[in-house]
């Protein structure tokens, strides 16, 4: 699964994924849960001895799923294999495809073609390099995912699509109503630096596997890639990332997103300004995180929040990569977004810390598997649901959790594998001066085995939770399903 060793602050909730770079974020809301996809750059990150290579983005064949019920703590839902990738000796969805960029996912009622019922199905629009768009379909969020067409969606035969420089970085919109529209394009033509006019608009037929009628142009003044869309107070904000150029420079700057508004979703759209500016920009980063700005936006109530892409996280690990020319690898960060009474929208920061307000708090009185932060532990598995804790203190740990004392009565921990004897120890606070809630005792096992402890007794009310797992044996390996409290 190319997972790194976690090295998340405590207390920082950005990046929101810490053992695979994830770039090109893209977020849905469904049944009280947050799901994020983006381009796997991990796809890349094959180590030669102790250096790693540059990330190259044609190496960039499958596409990253993760998930929350809070915003904190995040569960890897593990690779979706689109394309083939022999580095990884694994088989793609579409075989048509060679990669798979900036997915953009949704869910809709369409007919069930046996049957004629309106089902529920779940579609990530993906970019296979700058050439073409694909679908994938699925019944779940989480997969499995089919192609449906065995072919490309959208492609530069298709009328009104031959003069896109980049078929690529898909949005997608439904309406209250199910009715559908795909939002995509890039790219700078010479000397249209200002009106590059390479963004289009198409409405989705009624299965979301097809277009009606001719893609519209969007003229998004120096427009580079990256679609965005969304409905807000009735209103169509069509957003992208400015171009490179100095035209673009001296209007609003390069590489930010900006943004435009609409009475429609086919547009027309009229330019309203910047709502984030490039990470590079943050005072909160290094003047090395400047890069192409990739961006989603996602409502849930009131509030707006702003997925993004950032080699910041490279920056913070100092892995070692080789001189040789290629790109940055990055990872997805949260912050808000502060919508105004004038409809105008602005991102104020760009934060290591991300958002502090939960959707809710964390319940762990069912079995968990995710974390907001750690040390020394990766993801392993065909969809990435085991934690692997290596060596000696290694630890996960998990921001806003809601503990009962009559709730409390064991703590169960589900091994896979461990290489030696050791121990997981629960702690609510920071291990250093938090209260120990329970301790499990790890044989050295090379068969699954659910152990149980019983727990001290904890106050009621909201505390940060800490798995820490101790080990004589400097290179034990634990491998660990899930856990559970209650």
């Amino acid at each position: 699964m190319h997972s790194i060793n976690i090295k998340k602050k405590t207390g920082d909730n950005n990046p929101i994924i810490a053992q695979r770079f994830m770039a090109d974020p893209y977020a849905i809301y469904y049944e009280g849960r947050v799901y994020v996809y983006g381009s796997n750059d991990s796809d890349s990150l094959i180590a030669d001895g102790n250096v790693y290579p540059k990330n190259e983005y044609g190496n960039i064949k499958s596409i990253n799923c993760i998930s929350s019920e809070d915003m904190l703590n995040w569960t890897d839902e593990g690779e979706i294999q689109v394309a083939d990738d022999d580095k990884k000796n694994k088989t793609g969805i579409a075989k048509w495809a060679a990669n798979s960029w900036a997915p953009a996912v949704c869910y809709n009622k369409v007919p069930d073609k046996n049957t004629g019922e309106m089902v529920t199905k779940f579609f990530i629009y993906f970019a296979n390099s700058a050439s073409s768009i694909g679908v994938l379909t699925s019944d779940s969020p989480t997969g499995p995912w089919t192609d449906p067409l065995g072919k490309p969606m959208i492609t530069h035969d298709m009328p009104g699509c031959s003069d896109i420089l980049w078929l690529f970085d898909p949005a997608v919109l439904v309406e209250e109503d199910g009715t559908a529209y795909i939002y995509f394009g890039g790219g700078v033509p010479e000397n249209q630096e200002v009106h590059p006019k390479t963004a289009r608009v198409a409405k989705l037929n009624a299965d979301m596997t097809g277009i009606e009628g001719e893609p519209v142009i969007i003229d998004a003044p120096y427009l580079f890639e990256d679609s965005g869309i969304n409905k807000i107070n009735g209103k169509y904000y069509y957003s992208y990332c400015t171009n490179w150029s100095e035209a673009a420079q001296d209007a609003d700057g390069k590489a930010q997103i900006a943004y435009m508004v609409s009475d429609s979703p086919m547009g027309p759209f009229e330019y309203a300004g910047i709502v984030m500016k490039n990470p590079g920009q943050s005072e909160c980063f290094s003047t090395g995180a400047w890069g192409n700005n990739h961006h989603c936006m996602l409502q849930i109530k009131d509030k707006i929040y702003m997925f993004y892409h950032t080699p910041q996280y490279e920056i913070d690990l100092g892995l070692k990569f080789n001189s040789e020319e290629g790109c940055a690898y990055r990872t997805t960060y949260i912050d808000m977004v502060t919508l105004k009474e004038d409809g105008s929208i602005v991102v104020e920061k760009m934060t290591r810390k991300g958002i502090k307000a939960p959707l809710k708090n964390y319940d762990p009185y069912k079995e968990n598997r995710a974390f907001a932060w750690g040390n020394g532990v990766k993801t392993a598995g065909e969809t990435s649901n085991l934690l692997v804790f290596g060596g000696n203190k290694s630890f996960i740990g998990l921001d806003s959790v809601m503990l009962y004392t009559e709730k409390t009565s064991k703590f169960t921990a589900k091994v896979v594998k461990s290489s030696s004897c050791g121990k997981l120890s629960l702690f609510a606070g920071e291990p250093e001066g938090g209260r120990l809630i329970a301790a499990v005792n790890i044989p050295a096992t090379d068969s699954p085995v659910a152990l149980e402890e019983c727990t001290n007794k904890v106050a009621d009310g909201i505390s940060d939770l800490f798995i820490i797992y101790e080990s004589s044996d400097i290179d034990a390996e634990l491998i660990l399903e899930s856990w559970s409290l209650g």
